[in-house]
């Protein structure tokens, strides 16, 4: 590889002021649906009113990370917060960079400016964040407001969200990099909504027997609702920094191989 190659690959300077510039890029194409970044929040709202509101009437109370009985609510509002951060991120960061990498050809553009292929991973990964955190902003003002918050640990429930919004954004723009037409979205969307069902969004863990049990504490989506569940009912134990640690390590392995990638189609 060459010196010049290998400068755009890992350019000199300051990743963050320049992947500011991808940042401020995608909110003024954005600044005009505005409507549709934020109609996010209203998917999860509906769930929280028909099955935690409605459905949560038949089934009575169930119980918090640390065992004391909460409403049914409450238990699920948690997992659909983390939800909402998990698919404002996966939007953004798969159907998005897809159609700007493969069509839009805007990726192009932005490597003949000073930008590198680190910039363009930051800058766009840290805008699916602040979608994310749109979402989750907007659900947990709805669950402050219906009296579904327990806890002062809930004030980081939004940093919470956007940790959880970071590491999806990290691994869909891997993922994007590796898709090769619209239809290997439907691989997207065969992961991303058994993962939203059996996560424990709605049901304790304990339904599960041992083997399928394993399996549901290797996703993603089930670290992210058990870190919401704790911050939100107070039940906050060590094995918070566990679920914090998971979503650490998507947002490196994400964001590396998403920058590798990125250098290899463009670069190459």
């Amino acid at each position: 590889m060459s010196q010049g190659l290998l400068l755009r690959v890992v350019p000199m300077g300051s990743y963050a002021g320049r992947a500011r510039a991808v940042v401020e890029r995608s909110a003024l194409v954005n600044r005009r649906n505005w409507l549709l970044v934020a109609s996010g929040v209203v998917e999860p709202l509906f769930y929280l009113f028909a099955l935690g509101i409605g459905f949560g009437a038949i089934v009575g109370q169930q119980a918090a990370p640390d065992g004391r009985p909460i409403s049914y609510a409450a238990y699920v509002a948690p997992g659909l917060l983390a939800a909402s951060a998990m698919n404002g991120a996966i939007h953004d960061s798969t159907f998005n960079i897809f159609l700007k990498l493969k069509h839009a050809r805007v990726y192009d553009a932005m490597l003949a400016t000073p930008l590198g292929p680190m910039d363009v991973a930051l800058g766009e990964t840290s805008w699916a964040l602040l979608r994310g955190g749109i979402y989750a902003a907007g659900f947990l003002a709805v669950m402050a407001a219906l009296g579904l918050v327990a806890s002062p640990w809930a004030v980081l429930a939004l940093p919470a969200a956007l940790l959880i919004a970071f590491g999806f954004a990290a691994v869909g723009m891997a993922a994007a990099t590796l898709m090769r037409s619209w239809q290997d979205f439907d691989l997207v969307l065969l992961v991303q909504m058994p993962m939203f069902l059996f996560s424990t969004t709605f049901y304790p863990i304990t339904v599960y027997p041992g083997a399928i049990r394993i399996l549901v504490e290797c996703l993603p989506l089930y670290h992210g609702i058990e870190l919401m569940r704790q911050l939100s009912s107070g039940a906050v134990s060590w094995g918070i920094l566990g679920h914090i640690g998971y979503f650490a390590i998507m947002v490196v392995v994400g964001a590396w191989l998403a920058t590798r990638r990125l250098g290899t189609l463009l670069l190459t």
